[in-house]
């Protein structure tokens, strides 16, 4: 079962948070679902080269609020905040609301599995081999504290005339434990002989989520001094 289901999806509200938080209902739902992709796909376009990994939308009465975890905050700004006045004017025109942007740094994108993916199709498309790429993939991401590291390439490798899958793993990866932290991602690499997919899982240890305990009442206890 951990195969065949997305380990992110598998793991909502256990350890892993919605990226889009708001409710609604009937034609408004699907209206707004669309609009989350298109105010993710114009933050992927405004900052190309900003490493941005996950874009959060929460959505308030009259505002909406886009949090942009990127691995190069200062290109996602621009000088004097203009790349983010940029941004910010394009998403309110097509939202028609008014937009909070919130940028937040990835501190360790080695282990952040959608950079590391992009990363190797990026890598793929500049025409070096798959394995080296996985390979450094997986030493940097352990270098830097993950504690299990999976990746997986699939298409024509090498200009091969039939393709394959090819995967990797260093460490660790659970992905039936429900407890386990595991960050998923997919990318394409666009090569000369078709589009290869590249697939990335990262353990990151186990997780759960905090559970305040009620305080036990003190009526009718009597504590001696």
């Amino acid at each position: 079962m951990g195969r065949k289901v997305h380990p992110i999806g598998f793991r909502l509200n256990i350890n892993q948070p919605w990226l889009g938080r708001w409710y609604a209902e009937g034609k408004q739902y699907s209206d707004q679902l669309a609009q989350d992709f298109e105010i993710r796909k114009v933050v992927r376009k405004e900052a190309e080269k900003a490493g941005v990994s996950k874009i959060e939308v929460e959505r308030f009465p009259g505002k909406v609020k886009v949090t942009v975890h990127t691995a190069k905050p200062g290109i996602l700004i621009g000088r004097k905040g203009e790349s983010v006045k940029k941004m910010r004017i394009a998403l309110e025109a097509l939202t028609g609301k008014k937009i909070d942007l919130d940028i937040k740094e990835i501190s360790n994108p080695d282990t952040d599995a959608y950079l590391v993916a992009a990363n190797i199709a990026g890598q793929m498309e500049r025409r070096v081999s798959y394995r080296r790429a996985m390979k450094r993939a997986l030493q940097q991401a352990m270098r830097q504290g993950a504690q299990g590291i999976k990746v997986e390439v699939a298409g024509r490798l090498s200009g091969a005339e039939m393709a394959r899958s090819v995967w990797l793993r260093e460490g660790r990866v659970p992905l039936q434990t429900l407890r386990a932290n595991i960050d998923f991602a997919k990318a394409e690499a666009l090569t000369t002989y078709g589009r290869i997919g590249v697939k990335v899982w990262v353990y990151k240890g186990e997780s759960m989520p905090v559970v305040e305990e009620k305080s036990e009442s003190t009526e009718g206890v009597y504590v001696s001094e």
